[in-house]
């Protein structure tokens, strides 16, 4: 009588089909250990390698969209409900109706003077809090306080606009320092992660050739500012959709207008006090706030859900690590380095040129002229000019470095000169084409401007621990620009003519003067970075290869050694160590709980 059949097979032993499954491995102990844990047949580590990187690749792109998206959300929002507050405060009738004898100019010029005064004292604190929160961080909490400032307009009181308008004030330079370091990071993490290959053979602490990344940094600038000029188009939307169907056409509003353009003094001298021809409803404009504040927090999620790290977290750790007395002090010490110098000029034209564009061209030559109605698409030619002209910043990558800020410079000399000469008549539209021109050329100019300079600041400041002192120095010494254009407003038009063309004309040749210094090989003087000083230990001091020392101090090898301690000689030290005297441990022997040499 046979045996029955297991109703299971017996590990180990064959069964009735054979000794090999399905897949053809052999089943039982003879089963090979390496088809079962070993790798998969067919990986191709290069292959996976470089899906990876092209991952990374994409994850900077979206960072940098992301970014920039934001920056226009959140600009174009400011902008937008700034104007259109603007507009209807300063209606007489709306003034009495909505708010009584509230004293709403009186609050609008002390919110004015918070967002452009406060931004003088930035460089005090701007570069502590990009290394305190981080550059990502700083950017989402600056995003924030701009919501935060559309948000107190549901309820227009002094205790609400005039806090918001100072806080504002306080984050505009933490916002676009932060936005272009940003910037440049990416531009340098895109180039790490297409030339991977590279690093592999020079090894984690060989410093990329310098100027390597720029080709990156001028794709990347062109693509923020091109978003960026876009915001002010973005602005222009509640004026266009909303505010423009209540407004008294030019006839009424420039009725006692005399002078336009190179002979008007201040801003829309004689101006009719009533501006709107029905007012409003409350609701109405609950509404147009409410999209706004939703566009506000749309940007902050951009910020916060896409936008990636701007550091790993170890170089974090060693931004912060160098002492913030340092950090406080570095921005300082970085305007002996004569290239600062140099731009300085330019850096305030950068302020001087915009907003001239918002304000002397669109009000003095503009709504003088063709009346409020128009402001908007006057703006909107800027934005679209500037906008599409970000592209030219391109250029760098065939011509030499100084043509596309010096032809930006130059379109808007010609613009200057030309504008000089001309007074167009109060309402009249024969030349509203000639507005139109001068409008997007000088956003031609804006845009070869902003990217140029940008790029500049990207290039000869490659250290990452240096970016975010010089961009907080660029939009610093804007915002100043911007101040003094917010106090010199009721000077005549030719006045502020003649400041802007000396400020251009000397910008050009201080940078051109630059340019030759860098071609004769005169080093700049830039301040020491301090090593950075940890107090912590933990087990990121055990990598052999160690990211505590920075690219600008040099050297090649981690710390892991203690070679770094042990001073500018390599190798044991000439003569007996003194009794008694010991030097303090390197991070390593902490790690290993020793306190140097002395526990051998």
């Amino acid at each position: 009588m046979e045996a029955e059949p297991p109703l299971y097979p017996v590990a180990g032993a064959a069964g009735p089909q054979g000794d090999e499954d399905r897949l053809g491995v052999p089943d039982g102990p003879e089963a090979p250990l390496d088809e079962l844990v070993g790798a998969y047949p067919s990986y191709n580590e290069e292959e996976e390698e470089r899906r990876y990187y092209r991952r990374k690749r994409l994850g900077v792109l979206k960072n940098v969209l992301a970014a920039s998206a934001g920056g226009m959300l959140t600009y174009g929002v400011y902008l937008g409900l700034l104007q259109m507050q603007l507009i209807l405060h300063y209606d007489e009738t709306y003034r009495e109706v909505k708010y009584g004898d509230m004293g709403l100019p009186d609050i609008d010029s002390k919110m004015l003077m918070g967002i452009n005064v406060t931004p003088i004292a930035a460089l005090l604190y701007t570069p502590v809090l990009i290394r305190f929160f981080g550059t990502k961080w700083m950017m989402f909490l600056a995003v924030g306080i701009y919501a935060l400032f559309v948000s107190t307009n549901y309820w227009e009181r002094y205790y609400t606009l005039v806090p918001s308008a100072v806080t504002l004030g306080m984050a505009i330079v933490p916002l676009w320092a932060s936005m272009g370091n940003y910037i440049t990071r990416m531009a340098q993490k895109y180039y790490e992660y297409s030339h991977y290959k590279e690093q592999d053979e020079q090894g984690p602490q060989q410093r990329p050739p310098r100027g390597s990344h720029a080709p990156y940094l001028l794709v990347f600038q062109a693509i923020f500012y091109s978003f960026f000029h876009l915001s002010f188009a973005c602005a222009q939307l509640p004026m266009i959709y909303f505010l423009n169907h209540y407004l008294y056409d030019l006839n009424h509003t420039l009725y006692n207008v005399q002078n336009c353009g190179t002979n008007s003094q201040g801003i829309l001298l004689g101006f009719n006090k009533t501006v709107l021809r029905t007012l409003p409803r409350s609701r109405n404009l609950i509404v147009v706030e409410s999209v706004l504040m939703a566009v506000a927090f749309v940007a902050m999620l951009l910020v916060l859900g896409l936008c990636g790290a701007a550091y790993r977290p170890t170089e974090e750790i060693d931004l912060r690590s160098v002492g913030w007395g340092n950090i406080f002090q570095l921005p300082f010490k970085h305007v002996r380095d004569f290239r600062l110098r140099h731009l300085l000029p330019f850096f305030i034209y950068s302020g001087f040129e915009v907003l001239f564009a918002c304000t002397g061209l669109a009000l003095g030559y503009g709504v003088c002229s063709v009346g409020l109605e128009r402001l908007a698409y006057l703006l909107v030619a800027y934005s679209l000019g500037a906008s599409a002209s970000s592209a030219l910043g391109l250029l760098g990558l065939w011509l030499p470095r100084p043509v596309p800020l010096v032809a930006g410079a130059g379109l808007h000399l010609l613009l200057t000169l030309s504008l000089f000469f001309w007074a167009p008549k109060p309402r009249t539209l024969q030349h509203i084409w000639i507005l139109y021109t001068v409008a997007v050329l000088w956003g031609v100019g804006s845009a070869l401007n902003k990217t140029g300079i940008s790029t500049l600041l990207g290039i000869l400041y490659e250290d990452k621990e240096r970016q975010d002192f010089i961009f907080t120095i660029y939009h610093w010494w804007q915002a100043v620009a911007i101040f003094t254009v917010y106090l010199g407003s009721s000077l005549p038009m030719k006045a502020k003519l003649t400041v802007l063309l000396v400020t251009l004309v000397a910008s050009a040749a201080s940078y051109l003067c630059m340019e030759q210094k860098l071609r004769r090989g005169v080093v700049p003087r830039q301040p020491r970075i301090p090593r950075p000083q940890h107090k912590v230990r933990g087990y990121r001091y055990l990598e052999e290869d160690n990211s505590d020392e920075s690219d600008a101090d040099g050297g090649g090898g981690g710390r892991g050694d203690c070679a770094e301690e042990a001073g500018p000689l390599a190798g044991p030290r000439p003569g007996p160590e003194p009794a008694g005297l010991s030097r303090r441990p390197c991070p390593y022997e902490q790690a290993q709980g020793g306190d140097g040499p002395e526990e051998q």
